[in-house]
């Protein structure tokens, strides 16, 4: 806000600067008594929540961290990494929580590039915080968790001054989220609190969140800060039921033990989840709302699903757009279809979500495609969830968004009715023999057959045809299929040019969000050819 409109009567009237941090502040006065997270055996109303975050920014301010310096949290989903969702904000500090299940060179060049000052580690990475600080020039670690004496977490927020730093500039950074850095360096994606705010509304809004939800953090917070749920809970006053790893086995405890309404994970996770033994109790005894992205859940995840009393919304974005900016938004007619048709529909996209424009679909000189649901392009997206840009990479964040809309490197087509379809990553599409081959088709036509639990396609070099797609494919407890069997059943559903010229059965690799490696894949399949 410039001089002029500071002294503005009627604009300081109008006008508060948009922050994700408010609605603890509004949870805290409104709902102060109700239970704001419950971690193990620690429980914390929203008004101590409040006071826990203004006294982690007072430790902050007396470590010398100052408005606009960066601070890393290495916690799994956990009060201390929900804590430093407004407790570094408050501080007027950046927030950088990193993925746990990188190595500490991975972290060392993290807080090198973006400069952080202050590492926060939950006791169970005392050891990779050590190693960390050893290759991080001057990096002071806080250890929280442990014995009493070891938690120096807890000491300084006893000894510590509350502190709230007004936000001004509702465009200035909230968070840096580092991209996997699967093919290069990972990059620093800048979120603004204008935009993690309106991200919190609209995914509170979307998934139905109010003050009786029950959100189990099954998805892990130092993603895209937890595709903003962080703060989409706490604006609903609803609680955060924080899963400190992800087991099946304690998904489905927690469903059958504490009133779980809400959940969040790629379609792997909910594979495991609703393949495992647990699940054959049967139906849960209250609607479980599931919000899903990654990959499109396949007609018999969904299928499934619906048996155990699960809703599944497809979501879909990426870390630069705060998460989830579209949704597969359902219509009441639609649930009169047989399943295997609203699998069809909810495997689609869908549109842009409550605060985002409307996604485009462009060919290669940026014009959009006829939404006739089969000419492919490439997803372009704009809003007030797309990042500031990457962090110390300008070059980086012009080659993404050269006309003012992001370029997603996704394919897809845009149906007559305004509804995207993701066909591939750019670099997944398989070419073979001058022919496009979606992986998700092959996918999708793998998953039905009853013996599979999952599944990847992905392209393979060969000498004739250029690419052939291989599959890789792990089956559930008791499955028995042979390659030449999956073959032609998915021969069966697809063109047979489309279908996998070889099958290799076996555990597929994730990433720490549940996503399938497909470049790991890709690799195995090259040698495979060989």
């Amino acid at each position: 806000m410039n001089d002029d409109s500071a002294a503005d009567p009627v604009r300081q009237m109008s006008f508060e600067a948009l922050t994700p941090s408010a609605f603890l502040k509004r949870s805290a006065a409104v709902f102060g008594d109700r239970v704001a997270v419950i971690d193990g055996e620690r429980k914390f109303t929203y008004s101590k929540l409040l006071a826990r975050a203004r006294h982690m920014a007072g430790a902050l301010r007396a470590l010398g961290v100052a408005p606009g310096d960066r601070v890393a949290v290495l916690a799994p989903n956990s009060h201390l990494l929900l804590e430093a969702h407004y407790g570094i904000p408050f501080s007027g500090a950046v927030l950088v929580a990193l993925n746990t299940r990188l190595t500490a060179d991975d972290f060392a060049y993290i807080i090198g590039h973006c400069g952080a000052r202050v590492l926060i580690h939950d006791a169970s990475f005392a050891r990779v915080a050590r190693d960390t600080a050893s290759k991080a020039s001057g990096l002071r670690l806080i250890r929280a968790g442990g014995s009493a004496a070891d938690d120096e977490y807890e000491t300084l927020l006893a000894g510590a001054e509350p502190l709230e730093e007004p936000v001004t500039d509702e465009r200035a950074p909230i968070s840096i989220n580092y991209t996997s850095g699967t093919t290069a360096r990972p990059k620093g994606v800048t979120y603004h609190h204008r935009g993690a705010y309106l991200q919190a509304l609209a995914m509170a809004y979307h998934m139905r969140l109010d003050i009786d939800s029950v959100y189990l953090w099954t998805l892990p917070m130092f993603h895209c800060n937890g595709w903003c749920f962080t703060w989409a809970v706490t604006a609903a006053a609803a609680t955060h039921l924080c899963l400190r790893r992800m087991d099946p086995k304690l998904i489905w405890q927690q469903l059958q033990e504490s009133g779980v309404t809400h959940m969040c994970g790629a379609p792997t996770v909910l594979t495991m989840m609703i393949w495992d033994t647990e699940a054959q109790h049967g139906a849960l005894p209250r609607p479980l709302r599931i919000g899903t992205g990654g990959a499109a859940p396949t007609p018999a995840l969904l299928a499934r699903a619906a048996e155990l009393n699960m809703d599944v919304t497809h979501l879909y974005g990426l870390t630069e757009t705060y998460g989830p900016i579209t949704i597969c938004e359902w219509r009441s007619e639609w649930n009169a279809l047989a399943i295997p048709q609203q699998a069809a529909i909810k495997a689609r996209q869908g549109v842009g979500n409550v605060i985002s424009e409307s996604m485009r679909v462009v060919d290669a000189d940026g014009r959009d495609v006829p939404a006739d649901g089969k000419t492919l392009g490439e997803i372009a997206l704009r809003g007030n969830n797309l990042m500031l840009g990457y962090y110390r990479d300008d070059e980086a964040t012009r080659r993404a968004s050269p006309d003012g809309w992001f370029c997603s490197g996704d394919l897809g087509v845009m149906h007559a009715d305004g509804y995207v379809e993701l066909k591939d990553r750019a670099k997944d599409l398989i070419i073979s023999g001058g022919e496009n081959i979606s992986s998700l088709e092959i996918e999708s036509a793998l998953a039905a057959h009853p013996a599979v639990l999952e599944v990847a396609a992905v392209a393979a070099p060969d000498a004739k045809w250029g690419e052939i797609p291989v599959a890789f494919a792990a089956l559930k407890d008791g499955g028995n299929v042979t390659e030449v069997e999956l073959i032609e059943f998915v021969r069966g559903r697809i063109a047979h040019f489309k279908a996998p010229r070889r099958i290799v059965f076996g555990e597929l690799p994730k990433n720490a969000t549940g996503k399938i490696q497909k470049f790991v894949l890709r690799e195995r399949a090259r040698q495979l050819v060989q």
